[in-house]
């Protein structure tokens, strides 16, 4: 059965989205259309250009994402001091490059570069300008920006979703003339779940939409403590993170998203154990064999 997929952000804690993956396959679920933030951005380019499941879970075991951390300075300043340089003039402790490169390399291996090598419309990807304070989706909103769609890279698209504000450094466009030149930070900023994207209270839906959020343990969650500067743009990036989506999804289709929940696992955790993943990929697995239990679609 055709359907179109909505993958959550959530960084490393993204195996958990392999995992329901594989079962939505094994019950004959196929994407026609995916989107997706952060994470959730490599998952749906992956399958978009023809890994499966099982496929994907291979890739990710094979990586070795602490290459993933590709600093500027290494071995040459205090290890406290290069980090806050590194944060003070390039915005972020890594570059971000490592992982442009791989997921560029996985999606070269099945013949896609660019957007035109992929059938139209068939991903969308979640970034935001932060030099303008807007949400944008990629790659329909490259019009604006004065750059064809279809001649910009995939990779780069996944890379600009991932970099996670203060961790990797953002990507900079230089626009034509007269435009200047825009930041692009981590999708999740401005929405990390873009279920609206397919499922619009507006426009009528071709097929299903199904969603696959990383989620925490809201009942759980205590409330922020917020007794110093840090403290409260920490509160202020989590409110900014949820609150679009939460809004959302309270209101409308929660019966068509499979959560996830994820405990005691941080998105920058870029040292997992090979048991850690696989704890996180049956997460992934028993949330979405519980959910297609009761969905009626």
């Amino acid at each position: 059965m055709l359907i179109d997929g909505v993958f959550s952000g959530g960084g490393i804690k993204g195996f958990a989205l392999v995992g329901a993956l594989q079962v939505l396959e094994e019950r004959g679920f196929t994407f026609c259309r995916t989107a997706g933030t952060s994470a959730g951005s490599i998952i749906a380019a992956f399958i978009t250009v023809g890994y499966n499941g099982r496929e994907i879970n291979d890739i990710l075991n094979e990586m070795d994402a602490s290459e993933f951390l590709d600093a500027r300075i290494r071995n040459r300043l205090p290890i406290p001091f290069a980090k806050w340089l590194m944060v003070y003039w390039k915005l972020g402790l890594y570059k971000g490059d490592a992982l442009e490169k791989w997921v560029a390399e996985k999606l070269a291996a099945r013949g896609v570069v660019r957007f035109s090598d992929l059938p139209f419309q068939s991903l969308r990807i979640i970034v935001s300008d932060i030099s303008n304070g807007r949400l944008v989706v990629l790659p329909d909103d490259l019009v604006k920006y004065g750059i064809d769609p279809g001649s910009f890279p995939v990779a780069k698209a996944v890379r600009m979703s991932c970099s996670i504000p203060y961790f990797f450094e953002p990507v900079k466009l230089k626009l034509e003339k007269g435009m200047g030149s825009h930041v692009f930070v981590d999708g999740g900023v401005l929405s990390n779940f873009p279920m609206w994207l397919f499922d619009s209270e507006h426009v009528k839906k071709r097929r299903p939409v199904l969603g696959m959020k990383l989620s925490g343990d809201k009942e759980c969650e205590k409330p922020h403590e917020v007794d110093n500067a840090l403290e409260m743009f920490s509160a202020l990036f989590k409110t900014m993170k949820d609150a679009h989506d939460s809004r959302y999804i309270s209101r409308k289709h929660v019966n068509n998203i499979i959560f996830i929940p994820m405990k005691g696992v941080s998105a920058t955790e870029f040292e997992l154990t090979e048991e850690n993943k696989a704890v996180l990929v049956n997460q992934g697995k028993q949330s979405a064999e519980k959910f297609l239990k009761k969905w009626t679609y």
